[in-house]
């Protein structure tokens, strides 16, 4: 029989509502934090004279140290707790950050911003380990598409303030300014979360290593698969059209560019939709519905038409943050042991998924946008295949079979 007490935060109550607000701030700082340079990639590119694919390290670069970082940081939290990790995390990475618009060179630049991302892996999956731990697991799939919402906007809030004023007064200050709204996120975040109730189990090594073994069976390398396919696409449509879209035939500015990123604000509506329909349908149909949107939305963005490409940005942002929501809350709900350390697996998955694809989509834009656009559809796809086929009903005696 269990010790572990049962979770206190249930809907309604006030420490849930307490929690949630909290998490929603700590996704708004983590992600603009994170994304606030995507704005500005063509303006970093022309001041530092480098190319799209090169511009996109800062990206990169931050997000990769993200991914090296998650699984530490599950260890750190699991000696220090979930709460005071997050904390270090969130005050770590606005100091580095406040420094990145001020380095002189792309080499420092990139430095920092992987510095940054190293502070920042101490966020997302211990926010998903929180939430899976301390919410009633009844009210945990909505209270994680709540989280998931706060990212999607916290990436809004980055990438659209920073580039009106970077456009006119230079991308350093408009980095600043972006990193100045994180940092109030950031504290917002600070003073609401609510101690954790459930106790501390801190794992030696031989520990560790069989809780990472263990969430590695097929059914968790099908969500980490999502994490890593989805967000790969989802990051290189956003890094690269706003080259597109300087281009002939619609030459536009950076400051009206920037307002697509208004299409991410459908994932604060979509994730919470999605985590209803899953409630009433199942995860696994809303995960492939939402992978194969993404896809056919992807094909409108290839559209000489700047009508088609908004319509096709918009369901492709709605479709992402749906898919990231179902399979981000699935993780913790899957794990059987190191609830930490599956959610650190998929944040890993998620951000090494952002780092390669959201480089490798500036190769495949040399040959121009239906090279990146035919990248992200084909990973669409292979998302989809890989829910499908770890989600048929198994034989008596058959092993389930792994994908991705």
């Amino acid at each position: 029989m269990s010790t572990v007490p049962a979770a206190r935060l249930v809907a309604g109550s006030r420490g849930y509502k307490r929690a949630i607000a909290a998490l929603w701030a700590a996704g708004l700082a983590t992600f603009g934090q994170l994304y606030y340079p995507q704005g500005l990639l063509p303006l970093i590119g022309r001041d530092l004279g480098i190319s799209a694919s090169d511009a996109a390290l800062t990206m990169s670069g931050a997000t990769l140290g993200l991914a090296a970082a998650v699984i530490p940081w599950s260890v750190v939290a699991d000696r220090i707790g979930r709460v005071a990790a997050m904390r270090i995390a969130i005050v770590a990475a606005t100091v580095i950050g406040l420094l990145a618009p001020l380095a002189p060179t792309l080499p420092v630049l990139i430095t920092l911003r992987v510095l940054q991302g190293v502070a920042l892996g101490g966020i997302p999956a211990l926010a998903l380990t929180y939430l899976g731990e301390e919410v009633h697991r009844a009210d945990a799939a909505y209270a994680a598409s709540s989280y998931v919402a706060g990212t999607a906007f916290g990436g809004l809030l980055g990438r659209l303030t920073a580039p009106p004023i970077a456009e006119y007064a230079g991308w350093r200050l408009g980095a600043l300014v972006a990193m100045a709204l994180s940092g109030i996120a950031g504290a917002f975040f600070l003073l609401l979360l609510p101690r954790a109730a459930q106790p501390l189990r801190s794992r030696e090594g031989a520990s560790l290593v069989r809780a990472v073994r263990g969430n590695l069976r097929p059914a968790m390398l099908a969500l980490y698969a999502q994490a890593f396919l989805l967000m790969g696409g989802y990051v290189a449509i956003y890094n690269y059209l706003g080259y597109r879209l300087e281009r002939p035939p619609f030459s536009l500015p950076v400051s009206v560019t920037s307002l697509l990123f208004l299409a991410a604000v459908t994932g604060t509506v979509s994730s919470r939709w999605a985590g209803r329909l899953a409630g009433r349908h199942g995860r696994a149909p809303v995960l492939i519905g939402a992978a194969g949107v993404m896809a056919g939305a992807t094909a409108l963005t290839i559209i000489d038409w700047l009508p088609a490409v908004l319509a096709g940005l918009t369901v492709l942002s709605a479709a992402f943050f749906a898919g990231h929501a179902i399979a981000s809350g699935w993780v913790t709900h899957r794990a059987t042991d190191g609830t930490a350390q599956a959610a650190a697996l998929y944040s890993l998955a998620y951000y090494i998924g952002s780092s390669v694809f959201g480089w490798l989509g500036g190769i495949a834009f040399t040959v121009g946008w239906r090279g990146t656009a035919g990248m992200v559809a084909a990973l669409c796809v292979l998302a989809v295949a890989c829910t499908v086929l770890t989600n048929r009903p198994v034989r008596p005696g058959a092993r389930p079979r792994a994908c991705c």
